[in-house]
């Protein structure tokens, strides 16, 4: 049904006042993307956000030209209430609107003409609007917080990317529509309130109990890059000096005034951040300031609004005494990323969501060399093995992985394709990438890219091209299309024919045996790979490089002279895995026992990461894994240990309900109490440090290391009794979590939990809540549940995280997984098929599951409720995990169990 609009004659034009709904049948193929008949050059949007109702109003006029002739005009909104809509300046007084309806599936506003526009034609798309900001984290909303005097503070905050600017005003809400934005705000005149957008104040204006703030106009942007923030917040501020690339400008710090002082580390690194990056791409920051907020309500960790970047408060925020080094390389981490997002993002932008990627993984490693300009002695160079590249490795060597550049239509599957891989898996073959070019002339052909297509949008292929264009004399494009168009890694296998050559083939590496046994035809390069292959050998630390391209049936690999060893892929640069030969494999074991600085830190990472991947996958006995583990008694860094540690408690998960628990945690301890002891309880002032002595303690507990647990209970009793005595920051996650584990009541789980009640640190908060949640109690653990529904006691955008926590303690999994079930619909009405933490959480809280019956369970969920939304993929890969758990038990059991009988001392 579509209801015809009355027009009525204003000042501006033809205005449409009532108000149109379409309910026509949509074919069950479905156009998501707007035309190209219409495209927007500039918004005037004047925006009121009540704080006081929750409401808000705006006025837009949008400059828009016609690329062909049309009498429709198609824009998207949401859940707006649009009160009239006209055109003014169309040079003909005949044309006017005739009707415009919403059609909802497709989130568009429809605007019919009266007659044909023609081609070329520039005019104005005038639009009244209405919204309401409550009860929602995206779009146009409202947030608040508590004041020193306990009073609550509200703010209107927005959240755009991917596909929620339409839910705050009607707009070409595509990331190749980009315009330019002139943006007026309105504020309360009282309540120390002021306004926030992309760009500078231009001038205000007093309308008696509201102030207009009239933003200067915008750079061409994407409408997910648009922010408008109304709050009382105080600042900090600096000056970033760009050594003569471009002009230099203001850089913003705010946040509550009560929380000011805790943003001098921020600040800190921003200016350095900032300052490198110019000066890396060679490219000025293009806006006369830059402005970062911390948001007490706030969906995701951070979000890149140009000039105006906005932070959940635990990654903004940081406190001497109260954040750990945890906390305080998020916080640096978190800020690299955004940043640079000014570049990989919103200078030049991917013309659709299918290429993001191009955003999200540049920026996912660029900000490596970022907080490196900061914390060189934070090493993230090494870092980046464990903290990006191993975990999706992980995902990708299953059946629920997709490519990198992954075709999307409609808003679900927008929201979905922001996962582990183009961040992740893109950032690594970035990495790889620079290795395989060198870091000059990567660094070149980002500049030349950035150039190119600046306040543009662009594609892979623009990217690819740019490096080409370097003449590095061989094709860049055909080698890099095997890692963006087709999912999955190849897992190298080394066949030694000699003493002085090895043979080396490829075939995709999967997690799960039984996969091989597959017939996998939708790759366009059959599932192999141009592989830059890497070595060096016992006689050399020099790199020597060759290209395994993906249609070479092998690679011949010849030495000079015979080694004791060759080690391939140096510091796991490389995205694929390497399997040696049983003897190779037991010379790169000895080596490690005899010394292991022979090797660098990402390559004794990366080779105890591989080995127990390939004895996963049934690829390589166990008990090789089992030896190389030995070396840890000579290994004192942080990265290795990190891998190791996580391996050793993720067995440990595995073999819990199994009959070799006891033998397993005794062989497990035996390899870790040196290193604990080594470490102790005390925190110093190295960062490495700090960050390995928490990865220790953390898997001493968990692997049920009696000092450990003791420790861990008397800390957090003496804490109870004394609760302005805090442990310190690196210790407490430990602290809190195993010492209720071990020693917690009723009685100590509620002084914790008013403890928490009245903790104003955000942070701090979390890893309370981590305490909180290791409670061996079902009943509190229950209960616990219904405490966290309460906004009051959590925020809707720590929900899930705390729902996480609880269903990781052995207790209380089955009771999360039950209400997750009998609460679905409960979780959908409150949070939306669209909502990204709600489809991730599912193979969070699944992901120990181990036994058919759970199988079973997930599968019957999933038909009882088979709309997923956003969490489509992610049900793919929760069942594919739990299939894979089940798998490794019967593959591996029998063989590590009669492995520990032999070698336990």
């Amino acid at each position: 049904m579509i209801i015809t609009a009355k027009l009525v004659a204003i000042g501006f034009g033809l205005v449409l006042t009532a108000f149109t709904v379409s309910t026509a049948k949509l074919s069950e193929t479905i156009n998501y993307r707007l035309p190209d008949s219409v495209y927007p050059i500039n918004y005037d949007i004047y925006l009121h956000p009540d704080i006081a109702t929750g409401n808000f109003s705006g006025q837009l006029r949008i400059l828009v030209n016609t690329t062909s002739a049309t009498n429709q005009i198609k824009l998207h909104s949401n859940k707006l209430q649009i009160t009239n809509v006209y055109l003014d300046n169309t040079n003909s007084a005949t044309i006017d609107v005739k009707q415009f309806y919403l059609d909802t599936v497709r989130e568009f506003l429809v605007v019919n003409l009266s007659e044909e526009l023609p081609a070329g034609r520039a005019f104005i798309l005038g639009i009244l609007f209405e919204g309401n900001m409550a009860g929602k984290i995206v779009g146009l909303y409202s947030s608040s917080y508590a004041k020193a005097d306990g009073s609550k503070k509200v703010i209107a905050t927005s959240k755009f990317e991917p596909t929620y600017a339409r839910l705050a005003f009607p707009c070409f809400d595509e990331p190749a529509m980009k315009a330019t934005f002139e943006i007026t705000l309105v504020y309360p005149k009282d309540g120390n309130y002021h306004a926030l957008s992309n760009m500078d104040i231009s001038h205000e204006s007093n309308q008696g109990n509201y102030v207009e703030a009239f933003f200067n106009k915008s750079v061409p942007m994407s409408t997910y890059l648009t922010c408008f923030i109304v709050s009382d917040f105080a600042n900090k501020s600096v000056e970033i000096d760009t050594k003569g690339i471009g002009n230099s400008f203001i850089l913003r710090a705010f946040a509550p005034q009560e929380k000011l002082e805790k943003i001098d580390f921020a600040l800190s690194v921003a200016k350095t951040v900032l300052e490198y990056y110019i000066q890396y791409f060679q490219i000025e920051y293009p806006l006369a300031k830059m402005d970062i907020v911390a948001v007490p309500d706030f969906v995701t960790g951070a979000m890149e609004n140009w000039g105006l970047v906005t932070y959940r408060e635990t990654s903004l925020l940081y406190e001497e005494g109260v954040s750990s080094s945890k906390n305080r390389q998020s916080v640096a981490g978190t800020i690299a990323h955004e940043f640079a997002h000014m570049w990989f993002g919103n200078l030049v932008t991917m013309k659709w969501w299918n290429d993001l990627w191009l955003s999200e993984g540049f920026a996912s490693y660029i900000e490596y060399k970022g907080v490196d300009a900061k914390f060189p002695e934070w090493k993230m160079r090494d870092q980046f093995v464990i903290t990006t590249l191993q975990d999706v490795l992980t995902l990708d060597s299953t059946l629920g992985s997709h490519p990198i550049i992954q075709a999307v239509a409609n808003p679900d599957q927008i929201t979905a394709v922001f996962d582990t891989i183009p961040y992740s898996k893109g950032s690594s073959i970035i990495r790889m990438l620079e290795d395989f070019i060198g870091e000059k002339n990567f660094q070149q052909a980002v500049t030349n890219y950035l150039n190119a297509y600046k306040f543009k949008n662009a594609v892979t292929d623009d990217f690819l091209t740019e490096i080409d264009k370097l003449n590095l004399g061989f094709e860049v494009k055909a080698i890099m299309n095997t890692w963006t168009e087709q999912m999955g890694l190849p897992v190298v296998e080394v066949e030694q024919v000699s003493n002085t050559l090895f043979k080396l083939t490829q075939r995709r590496f999967f997690t799960n045996p039984d996969d091989y046994n597959g017939v996998y035809d939708d790759s366009p390069f059959n599932y192999t790979w141009s592989i830059p292959i890497t070595y060096k050998t016992n006689d050399s630390n020099d790199v020597v490089r060759e290209f395994f391209y993906y249609n070479q049936k092998e690679l011949l690999i010849n030495l000079s002279s015979a080694s004791e060893w060759i080690k391939f892929n140096y510091d796991q640069i490389g995205y694929y895995r390497v399997n040696y030969p049983v003897a190779l494999w037991n010379k790169l074991s000895d080596q490690l026992k005899t010394d292991p600085n022979k090797f660098s830190v990402s390559d004794r990472a990366g080779l105890l990461n591989d080995v127990f991947s390939l004895a996963d996958a049934t690829q390589l006995s166990y008990d090789i894994a089992l030896n190389i583990m030995e070396y840890l008694a000579k290994e004192t860094e942080y990265v290795p240990w990190t891998v190791a540690s996580s391996k050793l408690t993720s067995l440990k998960d595995k073999f819990i309900y199994t009959d070799i628990y006891g033998n397993y945690t005794k062989y497990a301890l035996e390899l870790i109490e040196p290193i604990y002891k080594s470490v102790a309880w005390n925190v110093g002032v190295d960062h490495l440090q700090n960050r390995l002595r928490v990865a220790i303690l953390s898997a001493a507990c968990s692997l049920g290391l009696e000092d450990c647990l003791t420790e861990a209970a008397q800390r957090l009793n003496a804490w109870l009794i004394y609760p302005t005595q805090r442990p310190y920051p690196d210790t407490r996650t430990t602290i809190y979590n195993y010492g209720m584990q071990s020693s917690g009541n009723e009685n100590s789980w509620k002084n914790m939990w008013e403890l928490y009640l009245s903790e104003t640190d955000a942070s701090e908060r979390r890893k309370l809540m981590g305490g909180l949640a290791s409670i061996q109690v079902p009943g509190i653990l229950s209960n616990l549940i219904k405490l966290i529904w309460d906004e009051n006691n959590v925020r809707g955008q720590d929900y899930f995280t705390y729902l996480i926590y609880i269903s990781t303690n052995p207790v209380g999994e089955s009771i999360v997984w039950d209400y997750v079930r009998e609460h679905w619909l409960d979780l959908v009405d409150r949070f939306g098929l669209n909502n990204r933490d709600l489809g991730a959480m599912i193979p969070s809280i699944t992901g120990r599951f181990s036994n058919q019956t759970k199988y079973e369970e997930m599968v019957k969920f999933f038909t009882k409720y088979p709309e997923a939304g956003a969490g489509a993929a992610a049900r793919v890969s929760a069942l594919e995990n739990v299939k894979n758990n089940i798998a490794w038990l019967a593959n591996n059991k029998q063989n590590i169990g009669v492995w520990l009988k032999e070698h336990l001392k």
